[in-house]
C-alpha cells in the first residue's frame, strides 16, 4: 500500500475514532504509549474502514501477548506427547487457539518446581494460562490464589478444589464410575473392587465416590481393602497385579474398575502373568477409552471421556474471558462420558461389542 494511501486511511480511522492522527499512527504501528481505550477505538475503526494493521501491532495496542499458555507437568520417564490424556487435550487446546487467532506457549513444571503462574502475566508472557495437572497441595493452592488476587484469566483442566470456584472444564467422571458399577452388577458380579489414583487429583475423589455410591445405590457394602492405589502409571497397574490376583482367587472380588485405562493395562497384563484370566475369572473396566484399548487381549471395557472436546471448550471458555472486560464470563464445566463395553467387563468370557 503506497504511503498517501496509508495516510488517507489513517485520517478517516481518525475522523472515525475521534482521535488525533498521531495517536493513530501510534495505535497502528504498535509504537508509543496509548490508554487501552483509545487503542479499542482505533482497532474498531479500523476494522470498519477494512483496514488490518499488523498482528503484533494490534497486541502491542491492547497490551495483549496473543499466547494463551498451557501449564504441563514434567513426569519422569513420560513422553506427554504420546500419552493419550496429553495428546487429545493439547489438540482440543491448539486447534481452538489457531481458530481463534492465538498462539501457543507450553511451560513445563517440574515436580518440586515453585508454582509461580502469575509470573507469567507480570511478565506479559500470556493472556491467559490453561493449567494441566494440578494438585491439590499447599504450593498450587496458593499460586491461583495469587493468580485469582491478580485477576489473571486462568482455567484449570480436569481438576477442581473444595471450596473455591476457579475457572474449570472436566469430565463428568463421577456418574461414569457409577455407571461402570452398574454395569458389572448387571453382569452379575457382587464383590467388585477399585484400583484408583492419588487423592490430589478431584478425579481420583470423583471416580471413588461414584463407584462407592453405585454400590450403595445396589444395598452392597463398600469395603476398604477392595480399594487399591496405584499414580495412573501403566507400571503402578501392573504392580497391583498380585494383590488383585490375591484377592481374585480368595473369592475376595469379582471384578475391579481401574481409574485409567494405564492402569487398567498394566493390572491385565500383570494378571495374565499370575494366571487369571480377564474376562472369564474375573472383570475389568478401565477410563479414558484410548485407542490402545481396542487392542489389547481382550479387549478392554472403558469409560470413554472426551479429552479433545475438554481441550478445545477449555481454550474457548478461558479465551471469552480474555476478551471479557467485566470478569463474567467465569465457567465450570463438565462434559459427559459414556461407557463403552468389550469382552474385558464380562465375567463369563462373553464378549460384548
Amino acid at each position: 500500500m503506497a504511503r498517501r494511501e496509508r495516510g488517507l486511511i489513517r485520517k478517516k480511522v481518525a475522523e472515525l475514532a475521534g482521535v488525533s492522527e498521531a495517536t493513530v499512527s501510534r495505535v497502528l504501528s504498535g509504537v508509543g504509549t496509548v490508554k487501552e481505550e483509545t487503542a479499542r477505538r482505533v482497532m474498531e475503526a479500523a476494522r470498519q474502514l477494512n483496514y488490518v494493521p499488523s498482528a503484533l501491532a494490534q497486541r502491542f495496542a491492547l497490551r495483549r501477548s496473543g499466547n494463551l499458555g498451557v501449564i504441563l507437568p514434567m513426569l519422569p520417564k513420560v513422553n506427554l506427547f504420546s500419552t493419550y490424556y496429553f495428546s487429545e487435550v493439547l489438540s482440543g487446546i491448539g486447534m481452538t487457539a489457531k481458530q481463534r487467532g492465538y498462539d501457543l506457549l507450553l511451560l513445563f513444571r517440574e515436580p518440586d518446581e515453585p508454582r509461580d503462574y502469575a509470573n507469567l502475566f507480570r511478565t506479559q508472557k500470556v493472556d491467559g494460562c490453561i493449567i494441566i495437572g494440578a494438585q491439590d497441595v499447599p504450593s498450587e493452592r496458593a499460586a491461583l490464589a495469587e493468580l485469582r488476587e491478580g485477576n489473571h484469566p486462568f482455567c484449570l483442566v480436569n481438576q477442581r478444589y473444595d471450596g473455591e470456584d476457579y475457572n474449570s472444564v472436566d469430565a463428568d467422571q463421577r456418574t461414569g464410575c457409577r455407571e461402570a458399577v452398574r454395569h458389572l452388577l448387571a453382569q452379575g458380579c457382587r464383590k467388585i473392587g477399585f484400583l484408583n489414583g492419588p487423592a490430589v487429583y478431584s478425579n481420583s475423589k470423583d471416580r471413588l465416590r461414584g463407584y462407592r455410591e453405585a454400590l450403595e445405590e445396589a444395598w452392597l457394602a463398600f469395603l476398604p481393602e477392595r480399594v487399591l492405589l496405584g499414580n495412573y502409571s501403566r507400571t503402578s497397574g501392573y504392580q497391583q497385579a498380585k494383590a488383585v490376583a490375591a484377592l481374585v482367587q480368595a473369592g475376595h472380588i469379582d471384578a475391579i474398575i481401574a481409574a485409567n485405562d494405564r492402569m487398567a493395562i498394566g493390572l491385565l497384563q500383570g494378571l495374565k502373568e499370575s494366571g487369571v484370566k480377564v474376562g472369564e475369572d474375573v472383570a475389568l473396566i478401565g477410563c479414558d477409552d484410548s485407542d490402545i484399548v481396542r487392542m489389547t487381549d481382550p479387549p478392554l471395557t472403558s469409560i470413554r471421556v472426551p479429552f479433545f472436546d475438554i481441550g478445545s471448550e477449555a481454550a474457548s471458555r478461558l479465551l471469552d474471558a480474555v476478551a471479557d472486560q467485566d470478569g463474567s464470563a467465569a465457567f465450570d464445566v463438565k462434559l459427559p462420558v459414556k461407557l463403552i463395553t468389550r469382552a474385558s467387563s464380562s465375567a463369563a468370557g462373553t464378549t460384548k461389542a
